[in-house]
C-alpha cells in the first residue's frame, strides 16, 4: 500500500491562503460531524486560513471588488486550486456559504487557535494576525495534518498591552465585555471604529499585522453589523 501523500500547498501559499490543515472526516468529533452536511464519498475536510498580509495583497492585486473580496477571492482560488491541481476530485466549500461552521472549533482541533483576553485566537508565529478562510469537504486521501503544537502566549505576558491599550475599559475586569466595546466602537470619532487599538498594541506576532487597508475593510464590516444590531434593539419597543 503506497503511502499517503501530503496536500499539495504550493499553489495556495503563493496565493495567500498559507494555512492548510487536513482532517479525516472519520476522526472528527461527532459533534462537529453534525453541522456539516456529509455526503456520500466525502472522506476530508481541508481546514484553509491565512496569516499576515499575503493574501490581502493578492486581492489587491488581482482586482477583486464587491461587497467581500476576501470571500470571493477565496473561493475563486480554491475553485483554480482544484481544477489545476486536482481535478479527478470532488469537493464542496461549506464557507464561505450558508452552513454554520465552528471555525473556532476547528481552529483548536487543527491547533491555530489559542485563546486570547481579547475573545479572537493567538498563536506563538501569528499572533492575532491570522483568520480563517475556507472550509472544504473532498472524497481526497491526503495525509491528515499533524496537529500544531504549543500553548497560547497570553498567560505568560506581564502588564497584559492589550489591557492597558483599550479605551473602552472592555478588559478590565479580566473577562472581554461585547457591549463596552461595541458602545465604545459607536461613539462619534471612536479611535476603535476602524481598528481595535487593544490588539494592535499586543508584541506577539506583530510583524505579521495587517496593513491598514485590510484592517480597516474588516473592522468596517463588524461595526456595520453592531450598528444594525443597535438599531434592532432601539426599533423594538415600538414594534411591540
Amino acid at each position: 500500500m503506497s503511502k499517503a501523500q501530503p496536500l499539495p500547498a504550493g499553489f495556495l501559499d503563493e496565493a495567500g491562503l498559507n494555512r492548510q490543515h487536513v482532517f479525516d472526516l472519520a476522526g472528527l468529533p461527532e459533534a462537529v460531524l453534525a453541522t456539516l452536511d456529509i455526503q456520500g464519498g466525502e472522506r476530508q475536510l481541508i481546514l484553509l486560513g491565512h496569516g499576515g498580509r499575503r493574501l490581502w495583497e493578492h486581492i489587491r492585486a488581482s482586482g477583486t471588488a464587491g461587497d467581500d473580496p476576501i470571500d470571493d477571492y477565496s473561493i475563486q482560488t480554491i475553485r483554480r486550486w482544484f481544477a489545476q491541481a486536482l481535478p479527478e476530485h470532488r469537493y464542496r466549500i461549506l464557507y464561505p456559504g450558508p452552513h454554520l461552521i465552528g471555525l473556532q472549533t476547528l481552529g483548536a482541533l487543527a491547533g491555530w487557535h489559542r485563546p486570547s483576553p481579547l475573545m479572537i485566537g493567538v498563536d506563538t508565529e501569528w499572533g492575532s494576525w491570522y483568520a480563517y478562510r475556507a472550509v472544504v469537504v473532498a472524497d481526497t486521501a491526503f495525509a491528515p495534518s499533524l496537529r500544531q503544537e504549543g500553548s497560547s502566549p497570553c498567560p505568560s505576558c506581564i502588564a497584559p498591552p492589550c489591557i492597558r491599550s483599550c479605551p473602552a475599559h472592555a478588559l478590565d475586569d479580566g473577562r472581554f465585555s461585547l457591549e463596552a466595546c461595541s458602545r465604545y466602537r459607536l461613539q462619534p470619532d471612536s479611535p476603535c471604529a476602524t481598528g481595535c487599538l487593544a490588539r494592535q498594541a499586543c508584541p506577539v506576532g506583530s510583524e505579521h499585522r495587517y496593513d491598514e487597508a485590510q484592517i480597516r475593510h474588516s473592522y468596517a464590516r463588524s461595526l456595520a453589523v453592531i450598528r444594525q444590531y443597535y438599531a434592532n434593539e432601539v426599533q423594538a419597543p415600538e414594534q411591540q
